[in-house]
């Protein structure tokens, strides 16, 4: 059977200090197969139980006292119980008092046998001062109360010098939140240790056996015997185990002598530890150490409720933001506007100051936010994104961004709308932190005890750090919060969608069908008051009817667009016809009759290539109609409105242009969208709905073009570009 092995801290982290092949040496250990037959036993154990032990021999026949056969026998019989406790009696052997310590592990019985060197008077009456702490710690209200209460508890009734309460962070480094201590040793607390202080495989078993006890540092392993090529004996759950020589010298660094370890665990998580140090030798009777494992326990479970609390309340909190904003979300067009009504609701319940909303180019910031910084966030995340983005210090942005930042270290941004870049963005500030360490947490090569090589720091002296650049971190409640927001905001916006939906699917069957034939019969009404008006004298008359003219065939475009915009959405197409269609001549011919129609608006055909184009005559010309009264109604008036017709490289080209301040930013990124907010209600073109550019759009697609809008020497310019006949 294998004896363990010297490790240093470059080999720390694959140290199995769960099979050391050792124990310590103020007891004795034997192990057991399970059916009772002797497998090994630790050196010291005929000396110290007065027994001659021999491979194979049942363990009735070693003669031990009768108490520990007896646990011997109970744990046989229960073996296969995972649930079972180790079984624990009391018992003497020659003058010598002893806890025996019974429990199964991997199909072997490993009965301990530790020194009790207190009376079980004095035991008792320990476990009772213990037993009386469990009311005093349920009853505290908040956890650094608990802490301070259970440090203080634990050193009354165990006598140690030092007592201290380590919570860990989520990088497994760990804060000392409370302590006891004897006046004339230096405090820790608020002190920090590095994650590496406690290896990956230590905090298992600290999980798994939550209270370790080291009786002196100083002690000489004892080493097992079993039969040769055994499988090594798994010390978990011992509590004789012997610790990583390295654990030993860390700790006697710190002048520490004895130790005692009771993990704080909940939901299978290392949550924190109660340190117990002593500057001598101690051992704690078992049942004492017990007591205070119990106590571990309830301040587990009182923990986690009070951290289920506070969660419920935060989750409470942000449920009441969620029903308020999606009301507002239901009832408002505009995302935007909602989020901005509850930023502060928002920011308070997820714990940040400041948040960007963004959607089709658009953007709205809350909080204290540089000029530009909103824009320059919103650009940098990633499209089509359906799930939260999570940054928690500069490095986990962009290089380019990160000197912009300044504070705004922290981002959770929520995508509601991925389709249209949509973005809640919550941002939180760098927490410039200083940290006392519990020494320099460096290694460095040294001479330690065991040799040159990497070794345990020598000093914990609280060494400080300034850290810089980390906002604090996402708490996993606000990220689920968060989430279940998100989720509401999807469902959302897409009910919002369904409706805008239905209800222009509602308007659309509206004038198509009810308004076509009542507008057709006032329009030919018109023509006959028009032409009889010169016969009755009525010198009104020519006007009424071209009002009448004028009105009608303004709602027919209009009718004429919703009823295109029908046929995009089913999908239909808009059934063009090509041919082969000169688009010079159609060019001017339209230009001839807008100056006829608005002759105070000069129209300018600077350069006129000849152009042959298939395209469907008509639906072109409803094409550039549409360009010539966009720059109508919105160019400077007086001003003129350019036309340029190129033909290069197998493509027409068509740039009409006014003069005009350049289109905002949100209202280019949603330019080709139907039913614009920025289009209706324009007083400049009143019988706008937002459709003229989005079905202009959907035909020149039809014809294999594209259409684009650019600022160009303080002029608004719309570019039609076809591919030409023969091109």
């Amino acid at each position: 059977m294998e004896h363990g092995r010297q490790v240093d801290l470059q080999s720390c982290a694959d140290e199995p200090i769960h099979v050391p092949g050792s124990i310590q040496p103020h007891g004795a250990l034997l192990f057991f197969h399970e059916d009772g037959q002797l497998e090994g036993w630790s050196m010291n154990a005929p000396a110290m139980l007065g027994i001659v032990p021999a491979l194979g021999l049942p363990y009735s026949d070693l003669g031990l006292p009768a108490d520990a056969a007896d646990a011997i026998a109970d744990c046989i019989a229960v073996r296969d119980d995972d649930d079972a406790a180790p079984l624990v009696a009391s018992l003497r052997v020659g003058d010598i008092d002893y806890d025996c310590v019974v429990h199964a592990e991997a199909g072997r019985i490993v009965a301990e046998f530790e020194l009790r060197e207190t009376s079980s008077e004095e035991v008792s009456r320990f476990a009772i001062k213990a037993h009386g702490s469990i009311d005093r710690l349920r009853r505290q209200k908040t956890i650094e109360a608990l802490l301070a209460s259970a440090v203080q508890q634990v050193r009354e009734f165990t006598g140690f010098d030092r007592v201290m309460a380590y919570c860990f962070r989520a990088d497994d480094s760990g804060d000392v939140v409370a302590e006891s201590r004897r006046d004339d040793l230096v405090p820790y607390l608020g002190q920090r240790y590095p994650a590496g202080d406690i290896p990956t495989q230590a905090r298992r078993l600290y999980t798994l056996n939550t209270l370790r006890m080291i009786a002196d540092m100083d002690y000489e392993a004892v080493p097992l015997y079993g039969a040769p090529g055994a499988a090594p004996l798994d010390m978990s759950f011992a509590v004789l185990r012997s610790v990583s020589p390295v654990h030993v010298e860390y700790l006697k660094n710190m002048h520490v002598y004895a130790s005692m370890s009771v993990s704080i665990v909940i939901n299978g998580r290392l949550w924190g530890l109660i340190a117990c140090h002593h500057m001598a030798p101690k051992l704690v009777p078992h049942a004492v150490r017990m007591a205070v494992d119990v106590l571990a326990q309830v301040m587990a479970s009182t923990i986690h409720s009070i951290e289920a609390r506070h969660e419920a309340s935060l989750a409470e909190q942000s449920a009441r933001v969620r029903t308020a904003l999606v009301e507002s979300l239901l009832l408002d067009d505009d995302p935007l506007d909602a989020l901005g009504e509850h930023a502060r609701a928002l920011m308070a319940a997820s714990g940040t100051q400041a948040m960007v909303a963004t959607q089709h180019g658009k953007i709205g910031a809350h909080g204290d936010l540089p000029t530009g910084l909103a824009e320059a966030i919103v650009a940098s995340l990633p499209d089509n994104q359906h799930d939260l983005v999570v940054r928690e210090m500069r490095a986990d942005w962009p290089e380019a961004l990160r000197e912009l930042l300044g504070k705004w270290v922290g981002l959770l941004a929520l995508p509601f709308d991925p389709l249209g870049h949509g973005w809640c963005i919550l941002l939180r500030v760098e927490q410039i932190e200083t940290v006392a360490w519990g020494g320099r947490p460096d290694k460095t090569e040294a001479i330690g005890p065991l040799g040159a090589r990497l070794t345990p720091r020598g000093s914990f002296d609280a060494w400080h750090e300034t850290v810089r650049g980390c906002a604090h971190p996402w708490e996993h409640s606000v990220l689920a919060n968060s989430r279940l927001t998100l989720a509401e905001l999807v469902r959302a916006m897409n009910a919002h969608r369904s409706q805008t939906e239905a209800t222009r699917a509602q308007l659309l069957a509206m004038l198509g069908h009810d308004l076509r034939d009542p507008l057709h019969s006032i329009n030919m009404a018109g023509m006959v008051l028009e032409r009889t008006g010169g016969a009755s004298g009525g010198s009104s008359q020519p006007t009424i009817g071209k009002r009448i003219q004028s009105s009608t065939n303004r709602m027919q475009r209009m009718i004429s667009q919703v009823l295109d915009m029908s046929r995009i959405d089913r999908g239909m197409g808009l059934g063009v016809a090509l041919e082969e269609v000169d688009l010079k001549a159609l060019l001017v011919d339209l230009m001839d009759e807008a100056r006829m129609a608005y002759p105070s608006i000069p129209l300018e055909l600077i350069c006129d290539d000849p152009a042959t184009v298939k395209a469907d005559s008509s639906r072109l010309a409803q094409v550039l109609s549409n360009l010539l009264s966009n720059a109508r109604h919105h160019g400077e008036p007086g001003q003129p409105i350019t036309v340029c017709l190129r033909a290069r490289d197998g493509e027409a080209s068509v740039a009409v242009s006014n003069a005009g301040a350049p289109i905002p930013p949100e209202t280019v990124a949603t330019l080709f969208n139907p039913f614009k907010r920025a289009s209706l209600n324009n007083p400049r073109n009143r019988t706008g709905m937002g459709l003229g550019l989005y079905i202009t759009q959907q035909i020149v697609r039809e014809h294999s073009g594209e259409i684009a809008y650019r600022y160009e020497n303080e002029r608004v310019v719309f570019t039609l570009r076809l591919p030409l006949v023969g091109g």
